[in-house]
């Protein structure tokens, strides 16, 4: 089976749900999805975890005068992703279509365009493909939060779009300039596909200007500090649907791609500017942190929250070793599910204090409630990354990768784990106990919030006991993705010689030790 079939069912059933009457286009959106996520888990089963390389490839020369390719395939770097992107769409689905959701056909034709677009920016072997792709997943954004957002939804979505439209045209740039540059450097054929452009090769210099940009355009969407200006404003206008799968995955897109792009592409560049990226990703953790338990907003403690997450992520990718790699690369499965299930059960909350996502309105909500606290408990814990919840291994992975990179920077973002327990336990215990708010009309889980978040839940206890699922398929893969800027883009850098100018790396050469 073709990947293109993946890619392209999400916006065609999309469209085949159109065509159904307003009042059955959601429900018939949700059960359409099922086809997707049915061909994910297909190709979750069939993977080989032994092979590091790209499976069930598709390459097709597109444009052969640009020598630009529609490449797709599967790798132990995105299958994960694949099927956690089709799970939340899914998921999200399910949540819209129990609500009156105006302009139904609209609305659910651009989460199936969305659902698209990501799953093309993973599967991508291209770098203008990619870029095709990371561009495309703002057009359906852009309407879902102009349309059907919330609060000053103008002001969300034209900040959102300034800012990540400025990110991608760095990165569209970067992208031209980098398979031209490789192709002029080494006298072959213009190529734009990941595997030519690695063995290609940059100068140090060319690298250097090609990471920064695409380093811009990543950590716009992540977001990290100080590129997350638009994020307050975006996910408080977003519809909890919405906010879940941007969160979820689109956000990973670009966490990603600096694992399956930069590191691999612009290895001595990615060396070079190791503790840079390091010390933002600090800086991240510690300021989403203090903004997660100083807001009153239930719907922020979870969007600063995520960002403290996003921080933890690049840590390990930036860490250089495979431990913190793949702790990233778990982390990035586990935070998709556990912030989808906070928005999820932050909307449960609000629904019983009037609508009010104000933690100053809530309070008491388990008294009426004890299985949607008990829900509510479960994600705290996750989100505390206590030992038999899923981001615990996702942690101590990446903190480990950190320590043996640079101690002092693993130790001080010790503090971001802290800080966790603050502003997790202050969101549940605000909102289920203390006094009862005087807008609360607590009553038990409803069928929808049951469908929507048990599955997510169930997910979150699987990888806690069982992080192999995650770690076992990625281990090759990420090894791989590293060896060129763990070793600073050197071939030959062995123990006790250090070469500070290398052109190339060979995949075939990988040192075993250094």
């Amino acid at each position: 089976m073709s990947l293109s079939i993946l890619l392209c069912l999400p916006v065609l059933l999309a469209l085949v749900a159109t065509q159904l009457p307003e009042r059955y286009v959601g429900r018939g959106a949700a059960l359409l999805s099922l086809i997707p996520l049915g061909i994910a888990i297909d190709y979750l089963a069939r993977f080989n975890p032994g092979n590091s390389g790209l499976q069930f490839v598709t390459d097709k020369l597109w444009i052969s005068s640009l020598g630009i390719h529609y490449k797709l395939a599967i790798s132990g770097l995105n299958i994960a992703l694949v099927v956690l992107t089709a799970i939340l769409f899914t998921i999200s689905l399910a949540w819209s279509s129990q609500r009156q959701i105006d302009r139904p056909k609209l609305y659910y034709f651009h989460f199936g365009l969305a659902q698209s677009a990501v799953l093309g920016a993973f599967m991508a072997q291209d770098l203008v493909l990619f870029v095709g792709f990371f561009d495309l997943m703002l057009i359906p954004f852009y309407f879902l939060v102009g349309s059907w957002g919330t609060g000053d939804r103008v002001r969300a979505t034209v900040k959102m779009v300034i800012y990540t439209a400025v990110g991608s045209f760095l990165m569209l740039a970067a992208a031209i300039a980098t398979g031209v540059l490789a192709s002029g450097q080494h006298s072959t054929a213009l190529t734009f596909t990941f595997t030519a452009l690695q063995h290609l090769g940059l100068s140090r210099t060319d690298q250097d200007w090609m990471f920064l940009a695409f380093a811009a355009a990543f950590l716009v969407k992540m977001p990290l500090a100080p590129f997350h200006g638009w994020l307050a404003d975006a996910y408080k206008s977003m519809p909890i649907p919405a906010v879940a799968v941007f969160s979820g995955v689109v956000s990973k897109v670009a966490a990603y791609g600096f694992i399956a792009i930069v590191l691999p592409i612009f290895p001595q560049a990615s060396h070079h500017y190791q503790t840079l990226m390091l010390v933002i990703a600090l800086f991240s953790i510690l300021w989403a942190t203090a903004m997660a338990f100083t807001t009153k907003d239930a719907r922020l403690v979870i969007a600063y929250s995520s960002v403290a997450q996003m921080g933890f992520i690049m840590l390990g990718i930036f860490s250089l070793k495979s431990t913190g790699d793949q702790g990233a690369l778990l982390q990035m499965l586990n935070h998709g599910i556990v912030t989808a299930a906070s928005f999820f059960i932050v909307a449960a909350v609000a629904a019983r204090a009037d609508g009010s996502e104000n933690l100053d309105d809530m309070g008491g909500i388990a008294f009426r409630a004890p299985v949607l606290a008990s829900f509510f408990l479960i994600v705290t814990f996750a989100n505390l990354a206590m030992p038999g919840s899923s981001n615990f291994i996702g942690e101590f992975m990446i903190l480990l990768g950190v320590f043996s990179t640079q101690m002092w920077i693993a130790i001080v973002a010790t503090l971001g784990v802290v800080g966790a327990a603050v502003y997790a336990l202050r969101l549940f215990i605000t909102a289920m106990h203390n006094r009862v708010g005087g807008r609360v009309k607590s009553f038990e889980v409803r069928r929808i919030e049951v469908i929507a978040i048990v599955p997510l839940l169930a997910l979150i206890l699987v990888l806690g006991f069982y992080p192999q699922f995650g770690l076992n398929k990625s281990q090759d893969s990420v090894k791989a993705a590293i060896a060129p800027a763990a070793f600073g883009g050197c071939q030959n850098d062995f123990p006790g010689r250090t070469v500070l100018s290398c052109v190339a790396y060979d995949p075939s050469k990988t040192p075993t030790s250094k």
